[in-house]
Parts: structure tokens; sequence; C-alpha cells
């Protein structure tokens, strides 16, 4: 594993075990449309050997009108078990620059009962840089069965983010640009608010990371105690919708604070809806 966290691995780690039995590689990339990448296309290209896609435009509850809405246990079973990986695989996830999308897959799999998922330090970005090896030869999927069981305490949904923004029972961690959580940005999707819930404090996922890297346990602890949270008490995790937000997540598990769930409508449903509070400027 990499010198940062449990959750981690470097590529040297990696590459040493591309072909053991029980190992899993998931390409998770994902892009904003202003960073003008095609992670399929470049999954297409070139991808870690034995790494399949995962489109998370397409893992998704199909009935949801939120982007990104994570599925039922079912449906998450049929995805998983057609890429062929089981929920008893050592899980190894990575996306282009190396702490963006990657996060996300990796609290995903974890959601629905793997118990052993990573995250690659340094992304495909890094591993292409230090010359690793590649290929554009579709990889070859085993028949296999992903049990998957959902574990709805690591979920937030909006009644219950509404409930702690009233009551204050559980600290909310942003992850969205600072720009973005002040409300001094307008929010990439069109008509939706800016600003942030009352309370929230701004925890760029940019900021978790150095070169495509997390940062060290004591950097990430100083860093999320810098920006007010208390790592005794409960959060909840949020973003634009739902991707960032595993970042925080990762950064949380690493300095072991486990009282954790993820908002998985984040931003878009927050601040997308007229009868939810929502306040601009510094933290409050």
């Amino acid at each position: 594993m990499s010198e940062t966290s449990r959750f981690t691995v470097s590529s040297a780690w990696l590459e040493e075990r591309l072909d053991q039995p029980g190992l899993s590689i998931v390409d998770a990339s994902w892009y904003l449309p202003a960073q003008k990448r095609d992670a399929k296309a470049e999954y297409d290209a070139a991808h870690i050997p034995g790494a399949v896609f995962f489109d998370q435009d397409e893992v998704v509850d199909p009935h949801a009108d939120l982007p990104h809405t994570l599925p039922d246990a079912p449906t998450f079973q049929k995805h998983a078990s057609a890429m062929g990986i089981s929920e008893t695989d050592t899980i190894v996830v990575y996306d282009g620059p190396g702490l963006f999308s990657a996060p996300r897959v990796w609290w995903m799999f974890r959601v629905m009962g793997a118990k052993d998922v990573r995250v690659l330090d340094g992304g495909l970005d890094g591993w292409k840089a230090e010359g690793r090896p590649l290929t554009d030869v579709p990889t070859k999927v085993a028949p296999c069965v992903f049990n998957a069981r959902l574990n709805g305490a690591r979920i937030a949904d909006l009644d219950a983010v509404r409930e702690l923004v009233a009551d204050g029972s559980a600290q909310i961690a942003d992850a969205r640009p600072a720009g973005r959580f002040s409300g001094a940005e307008p929010e990439p999707r069109a008509g939706m608010r800016s600003g942030h819930m009352p309370g929230a404090r701004n925890v760029p996922a940019s900021a978790l990371s150095r070169d495509g890297r997390l940062l060290p346990p004591a950097e990430l602890r100083a860093l999320l105690e810098r920006s007010g949270l208390d790592l005794e008490r409960p959060v909840v995790t949020s973003c634009g919708s739902g991707v960032t937000a595993a970042v925080v997540t990762l950064a949380l598990e690493t300095v072991g604070h486990t009282d954790n769930r993820l908002y998985d409508g984040s931003w878009t449903e927050w601040g997308g809806r007229d009868d939810t509070p929502v306040v601009t400027g510094p933290e409050s």
C-alpha cells in the first residue's frame, strides 16, 4: 500500500500484482464538461492491463431525476457482476488525475458490501508518467457474481440533511471549490442557486491531494480541523452531485473518522430546490 492511507495503493504496488488472482482493477474516470476529457475514449485508447471501465453515468438509479444517484443493491449487483467483480476481491479503483472521481466508486463498492477497496494514488496520469504498462486490448471478463448488500447507514438523504441543518446534530463538509461554496462563482448547472447550507464547512476536494496523491494522514487531519470540523462528531459529506464528496469521505476514513455519511443528492438537489435554506459568503 502507499504511505498515505490504508485505502490507497501505489503504482508500484499495483504493477507487482497485475496478474494476481482475486484482484479487480476499475477505471472510474469521469470528468466535468469543462475538463474536456472523454473518459471512455481514454480508456479505450489506453488503460491499465486487466482494468474494466465503470461508467458513473450508467451505474445509477435509472428512476432518479438527479445525476449519479446511487442505485439499489440489485442494480449495482447487475453492473458489478457484468464487470467480473466479486465483493470478495481486492478492488483497486483509479481515475485520470488521481483523486477526482475514483473515490466515489471506492465509496460505492464499500457501501455495497465490498471489504477490500483501494484507490490508486496518482491515478492513470501518474501511472503513465512513470512509464508503467498500458494496453488498448479489451479486458476479458470472467463470469462472476457480486453479492451486493446496501449499507444505508452510510448515506444521507434530503430529509436527513434537512434535519441536521436544523438541529446541528452532524457537521456538513462541502467539497466544492471555495467560490461556489461562498456563492461568488456560479454553479456549472444552469438555474442552480449558489452558496451553501447553513452551518456547512468548506473542505475543497482539490486541497486533499498533492500531484494526484492523497495527503499524508497528519496533513489531512490538520486540514480537516482547520476547516472547522470536529473529528469527534458525525460528518456528512457533500459536493455538486455526490462525486467529489467521496474525496472528503476518503480523507475522513484515512484519519480514523468512521461516523460519516455521504449526501448523495448533494448541491444539485439542495441548491436546485426552492424550499431549502441557502446562505452565501464565508462559512456561517
